[in-house]
C-alpha cells in the first residue's frame, strides 16, 4: 500500500541545488540568499524493496565507430535572424528555451514563428498558460494572417498537455510559459523550482520520444521570486535570450547555449506595431542618426559570431567639480574603461585622472569584445582634446597595458564591412596588415600603439 510522505527541502533558484536545510550561500553556484523552502510529497510503496530487477530492460553500450551519422535535418522557421541564431533552423526533437524580461517580445516572436511555419503547412500547437484564446486572437490579428495548421490550447495541467501532444503529433509546440505549468504529482505551487524542473523534464521526454520540436518560454524577474530559466539551462538543448530595452525599438536575440550550432551568433529585430521585423543590416541600423563633426564620437567594429557589427562609441570627458571624478559606462565594462584611461595617462601623457568621463555605445547594445578598446581610447582622446574625428574613419583593435595595439580576429571581414557602408579609412593593428588583402575603395592604416593612433587625429 502506498504511503504519502511529506518532506520539506530547500531549492536554489539559480542552479536548482537541493538541500535539507537552509543555508545563506548555495554550495552549488555560490549565490547568496537563493535557497527557498518547498514542501514535496512523495509516494512510497512498502513492497518496493521486495521487487526484483528482472523487469528492467537490458541496455548495452556500443562502440563509437558503430554509431551511424545521418544527415542533420533542420526545419526553417521562415525568420532569417532566428535561423541564424539556431544554426540554420529548428532540429526535430530539440527542446529550446527562450528567456527574457517580461514584455520584451518573446511571445510575439514565437507567434510569428507559428505563423510562418503554419503557412507552410507544418502542424503547430501553441499552448498558453497565461493568455486566453481571445487574447491570443487579438495579438495574432496584429501579426497577420494565419492558416488552419495552427492549433491553440489554453491549459496548465501537464497530464492534459501531454495527452494532447501525443494525440495531435505536431511538428512544433510552443509552451508559453513554463512558470505556469504544473504537475499534480508535485505538491509545490506552479512556478516553483520543483514544478518548473518537473515540467521541463516532461517536455524533454516528449521532444525526444515523439521527435517534436518544443519551444518553452521562461520569464526572468529581477527579484528572483519566480524560478528563472537558469534552473533549466542544463536540461534543454538550446537557450536563447531576448535582450534590449522594452522602451526602445530594437531587440537582440542571443544564443548562450546551442548543442546544434554556434553560440556566438545574434539576431537583431525591430519592434513595430505589426510585430517584430528583421534588421537585415544591423550596422546601418546602429549608425543611423550619427552626428558629423562632433568630438568624442567614432565608429568601431565588433564581431558577433560570423557577423561584423559596426557601432558608434561616444565619449565625454570634462573637468570634475568633485573630489572623486565620476566615471560611467553604458554598453561596455566600466572597469575596462577605467583601465584604458589609466593606460592613456601612463603611456600617452594625458592628464585624465582628474576628469569626469562617460562612455556610451549608441543604440543600447552591450559589447564585451576587446576589439573595441581602440575605439574607446580614440573617443576619449577626441573628447578630451575637443577635436572631431572624420566620420568616415573606422577603428578596431585590442589595447594592452603597455599601450600596444594587439591583433584581433577576422580583420578582413571587418574592413570589408566598413567598405560596404561607405567608410574611406580604417585604422587597424599593424600585426593584422598581413591578413588583410588589398581592398579597393578604402585606405587601411596599421598602428602599433595608441600613440600612433592618437597622432592620426
Amino acid at each position: 500500500m502506498a504511503k504519502a510522505k511529506s518532506t520539506t527541502v530547500f531549492f536554489c533558484q539559480e542552479c536548482g541545488y537541493e538541500s535539507a536545510k537552509w543555508m545563506g550561500q548555495c554550495p552549488g553556484c555560490r549565490a547568496w540568499n537563493t535557497l527557498v523552502e518547498e514542501r514535496v510529497t512523495t509516494a512510497k510503496n512498502s513492497s518496493s524493496s521486495m521487487q526484483t530487477k528482472t523487469g528492467l530492460r537490458k541496455a548495452e553500450p556500443i562502440r563509437l565507430s558503430q554509431v551511424s551519422m545521418g544527415s542533420e535535418e533542420r526545419i526553417g522557421t521562415g525568420i532569417g535572424e532566428l535561423d541564424r541564431v539556431l544554426g540554420g533552423g529548428v532540429v526535430p526533437g530539440s527542446l529550446t528555451l527562450v528567456g527574457g524580461d517580461p514584455g520584451i517580445g518573446k511571445s510575439t516572436l514565437l507567434l510569428q514563428v507559428c505563423q510562418s511555419m503554419a503557412n507552410r503547412k507544418y502542424q503547430v500547437l501553441y499552448i498558453s498558460g497565461e493568455e486566453s484564446l481571445r487574447q491570443i486572437k487579438i495579438r495574432a490579428n496584429r501579426v497577420g494572417e494565419f492558416s488552419d495548421s495552427l492549433l491553440l490550447l489554453c491549459e496548465t495541467n501537464l497530464d492534459i498537455i501531454e495527452e494532447v501532444i501525443r494525440n495531435t503529433q505536431p511538428t512544433v509546440v510552443i509552451i508559453d510559459s513554463i512558470q505556469t505549468m504544473y504537475s499534480e504529482q508535485v505538491s509545490a505551487a506552479p512556478g516553483s523550482v520543483s514544478q518548473v524542473r518537473e515540467s521541463t523534464n516532461v517536455f524533454l521526454q516528449l521532444a525526444k520520444g515523439l521527435t517534436v520540436s518544443i519551444f518553452i518560454v521562461g520569464h526572468v524577474t529581477k527579484e528572483g521570486t519566480v524560478a528563472g530559466p537558469r534552473v533549466l539551462e542544463h536540461m534543454v538543448d538550446t537557450v536563447l535570450y531576448f535582450e534590449g530595452d522594452r522602451h526602445a525599438s530594437y531587440r537582440i536575440l542571443r544564443g548562450v547555449k546551442n548543442r546544434f550550432g554556434s553560440t556566438n551568433e545574434i539576431g537583431v529585430f525591430e519592434m513595430r506595431e505589426e510585430g517584430l521585423q528583421e534588421v537585415q543590416n544591423p550596422s546601418e541600423f546602429m549608425l543611423n542618426g550619427r552626428p558629423e563633426g562632433a568630438s568624442g564620437s567614432i565608429v568601431a567594429c565588433s564581431m558577433e559570431g560570423t557577423r561584423p557589427l559596426l557601432l558608434e562609441i561616444q565619449a565625454l570627458v570634462c573637468s570634475s567639480n568633485f573630489g572623486i571624478p565620476r566615471r560611467q559606462a553604458t554598453g561596455t565594462d566600466l572597469n575596462r574603461m577605467n583601465l584604458l584611461m589609466a593606460v592613456l595617462e601612463k603611456r600617452a601623457g594625458l592628464q585624465v585622472s582628474s576628469c569626469d568621463a562617460y562612455v556610451n555605445l549608441a543604440g543600447g547594445i552591450r559589447i564585451a569584445e576587446p576589439a573595441i578598446d581602440l575605439g574607446i581610447v580614440m573617443a576619449l582622446v577626441s573628447s578630451y582634446k575637443g577635436r572631431a574625428i572624420d566620420h568616415r574613419l573606422l577603428v578596431f583593435g585590442e589595447v594592452g597595458l603597455s599601450g600596444e595595439v594587439r591583433a584581433v580576429s577576422m580583420a578582413g571581414q571587418r574592413v570589408q564591412e566598413a567598405r560596404k557602408l561607405g567608410f574611406s579609412c580604417c585604422v587597424v593593428p599593424s600585426v593584422c596588415m598581413d591578413s588583410i588583402k588589398d581592398i579597393d575603395g578604402i585606405k587601411v592604416i596599421g598602428v602599433k600603439s595608441i600613440r600612433d593612433a592618437i597622432d592620426l587625429i
